[in-house]
């Protein structure tokens, strides 16, 4: 089964469009966790109170690397968790990698063969070529930076090239040219609804969108969803990740964070349906 055939089977089943971002910065863990693989316990007990609630898992690479091989060693120990525990819950990495090609095929086996991710995040600045390496992944989620969240984004992906926005450019290249496996999605931030309805147009009823940027980070979740919903109710997977997974800094963290998860389920669920 590919990641978009596993997803929304996934979204179907959990009645839901929701990801988590176990986004798990060890400065900002409760302080009564164990000293040894607190990461780990931390997502451990996310991952339990949530699943139910969610169709994907987003990890951001960053949070762990950032920990040496015992950060590495965690992200390994999730994602396996995950697939222990959870196997039917696809595991996208937030990885954004964009290399030469040589490179990219280093990235590819660690991200797909050694942790086991389902789908991975990626930057299109060095184009197709350097990207094939992931491309040519067929069963695999290849996301596209497209339009992001963040407030300096507007700075390249708003230039005018030919009469069209840069991510306009982006956003018509993967359709046109680089989908020819029928696996690529693009990261559309949640702060931009204006821009993710005319994306939404752009690239058809079928295409998926990830899209970051509500809760911590402000984005509305009526209008990300009215914008980027398709017609058979899908078509977005829409990530939160602090204000779910740091609700809480007590003991009951895990309990927090299951009333922020099913809050923010049933908020976007109630968008879809009116």
């Amino acid at each position: 089964m590919s990641f978009l055939e596993s997803l929304a089977a996934r979204a179907s089943a959990s009645n839901s469009l929701l990801c988590v971002g176990l986004d798990s910065d060890s400065q900002k863990l409760p302080s009564h966790l164990p000293a040894k693989n607190r990461v780990l316990a931390f997502n451990k007990a996310i991952i339990d109170t949530t699943a139910d609630l969610v169709c994907a898992y987003k990890i951001n690479s960053a949070f762990y690397e950032s920990e040496g091989s015992a950060g590495i060693e965690q992200l390994k120990q999730t994602c396996d968790y995950i697939k222990s525990n959870y196997p039917d819950l696809p595991i996208i990495l937030d990885y954004k990698r964009g290399d030469i090609g040589n490179t990219n095929d280093g990235y590819v086996r660690f991200a797909f063969d050694y942790l086991g991710a389902d789908a991975v995040t990626v930057n299109p600045y060095l184009g197709a070529e350097a990207l094939k390496p992931f491309l040519d992944r067929a069963d695999k989620g290849i996301i596209i930076l497209c339009l992001t969240s963040n407030p300096g984004a507007g700075e390249f992906q708003n230039l005018e090239v030919n009469g069209k926005k840069l991510y306009e450019v982006v956003a018509e290249k993967v359709k046109s040219d680089w989908n020819n496996n029928h696996n690529c999605l693009l990261v559309v931030g949640a702060t931009r609804p204006e821009e993710l309805a005319k994306l939404r147009q752009l690239m058809g009823e079928n295409f998926v969108f990830l899209v970051p940027g509500i809760g911590a980070q402000g984005g509305d979740i009526k209008a990300t969803v009215k914008a980027g919903i398709n017609k058979s109710g899908q078509g977005i997977i829409i990530n939160s990740s602090r204000e779910i997974i740091f609700a809480s800094s007590d003991r009951d963290f895990d309990g927090a964070s299951r009333i922020r998860a099913l809050k923010t389920r049933d908020e976007i669920n109630e968008a879809r349906e009116n």
